[in-house]
């Protein structure tokens, strides 16, 4: 966790037996190893919870994405038919009656005034 070499921590331990005295140094590294522990054990914790907290939303992604990756996936036949699509032609609905054909009495059948063309050759107005 701290990259320390020997050399380093032999120069460490020098300065606390310097500082502190050999009576209180044992009793220094013992308290310094039991924080340390609580440290690592709090560490590994909060690792394993914040993965757990995690692991619910990434599932559902993980689920949503395969529902998406199955329901683009055109290489398998989902139709019944052998024959291949037709091209897509303007299909009315069966409510709405098709337009009317010129006669004498309606000569551009019953065509609403903004689909007749502004064209000035073509326009009977």
């Amino acid at each position: 966790m701290f990259n320390l070499t020997g050399s380093e921590l032999v120069v460490i331990l020098l300065l606390a037996l310097v500082v502190l005295g050999p009576e209180k140094l044992p009793d220094a590294i013992r308290r310094f190893g039991k924080a340390y522990s609580e440290l690592k054990k709090m560490g590994t914790g909060f690792q394993q919870e914040f993965k757990a907290a995690m692991d619910e939303p990434m599932r559902e992604m993980r689920e949503s994405a395969e529902i998406l990756r199955k329901s683009a996936d055109f290489s398998t036949d989902q139709t019944s038919s052998a024959s291949p699509p037709r091209a897509s032609t303007q299909v009315r609905p069966a409510d709405d009656p098709p337009h009317p054909e010129p006669t004498d009495q309606v000569p551009f059948g019953d065509v609403p005034v903004d689909e007749v063309s502004s064209d000035p050759e073509t326009d009977h107005r």
